[in-house]
């Protein structure tokens, strides 16, 4: 019954409400909505992570990071030692207790913490030794291997990868990374410019350069191949985050966080892994920062934004506006619940009316 009142939302919403066949006058659909929570915050929470209906963990300026346990009715906030003037960009859990939550910045203020006990204490696990460095966003396959990407280190983007969970990190050797190009980097506005699927497939979205690009790796992280997108490039613009259905079919989402109600050259899909991209029919109207897949809708995903948030029921052709307030990121639990979360601690969980 849920997974068909969702459908029928989603549906509804993007065909503009259309009548039922047969219907003598317009049927009642229901429309998608952010319920929103109180949390006690007025932090920005770029970082976002759903683990179910309800648990989600969120994070962001000032050391901050949010965990509920019963759906967003009440929040427990909590701050790894030392990052109180730290932004945590960035947070992955695996369950209630288990999360890890990374800090932006250029050398040292680029950090990992990790939990084990839902917040009550955190271990740093990683902090840059590297002036040139800045990390932006990571990832995890599964519970224990996953990875980090920084901004190029001496000419190329650097990664970083774990197996045990975010306990201990390593350094990616440099030879399987192609050249940056000139002004490339990566964006830290969700937590989704570095994405996997499947197990072994990894992608980092880049913009800042002569191009767009998005680069793949089919074996953890160890080497990538780099690929133009159809999205527009600048000091400003780029690709800021990509969502995998698997590790074919995806989007990639972003335009110019200076120009937000321009949608112009700001989403594309592929279908074959990244290599080759394509417009959609109907786009967002505005920059976009965050971007997931529903999990057990096979064509449905959800684009999130400073001015808005879109869903598309078709796989990213045609994308439907929806709600107009300002979230930064999207996540979808593997039970079907969708977050969001964004400026002044605003998190939503998606819903219907």
């Amino acid at each position: 019954m849920r997974r068909s009142l969702i459908m029928a939302a989603l549906v509804a919403v993007a065909l503009g409400g259309a009548p039922a066949a047969g219907a003598a006058t317009p049927a009642r659909h229901p429309d998608l909505t952010w319920r929103l929570s109180v949390t006690g915050t007025d932090a920005q929470l770029r970082g976002l992570a759903a683990v179910s209906s309800r648990v989600a963990w969120a994070s962001g300026a000032r050391g901050t990071v949010l965990r509920t346990v019963d759906s967003g009715r009440t929040w427990q906030r909590s701050t790894p030692p030392g990052s109180e003037a730290l932004d945590l960009r960035d947070i992955e859990a695996f369950d209630a207790r288990t999360a890890v939550t990374m800090s932006i910045g250029p050398g040292d203020q680029s950090r990992i913490y990790r939990t084990t006990d839902g917040g009550a204490t955190w271990t740093e696990t990683f902090r840059s030794a590297e002036p040139a460095a800045f990390y932006d966003c990571m990832a995890f396959f599964d519970r224990r291997h996953g990875l980090a990407m920084s901004d190029p280190v001496d000419g190329k983007f650097r990664v970083l990868s774990t197996d045990d969970g975010g306990a201990s990190w390593q350094v990616v050797p440099e030879a399987g990374m192609p050249p940056a190009l000139a002004g490339e980097f990566g964006f830290a506005a969700s937590g989704q410019c570095l994405t996997v699927a499947g197990g072994r497939h990894a992608w980092i979205a880049t913009g800042g350069g002569a191009t767009a690009r998005v680069l793949h790796s089919a074996d953890r992280g160890r080497t990538w191949t780099a690929h133009d997108t159809v999205l527009a490039s600048g000091p400003s613009a780029g690709v800021y985050a990509t969502a995998f259905r698997d590790r074919s079919r995806g989007i990639a989402v972003g335009g110019d966080y200076t120009d937000p109600t321009g949608g112009v050259d700001a989403l594309g899909v592929t279908r074959d892994g990244g290599r080759t991209w394509s417009r959609p029919a109907v786009a967002p109207q505005g920059y976009r920062s965050g971007v997931a897949w529903h999990p057990f809708l096979p064509t449905v995903a959800i684009a999130v934004g400073p001015t808005g948030s879109d869903v598309t029921v078709d796989g990213g052709l045609r994308w439907h506006s929806f709600d107009a307030g300002s979230f930064d990121t999207v996540d979808c639990a593997r039970d079907g619940a969708c977050w969001a979360s964004g400026a002044r601690g605003r998190v939503g969980k998606l819903g219907w009316s």
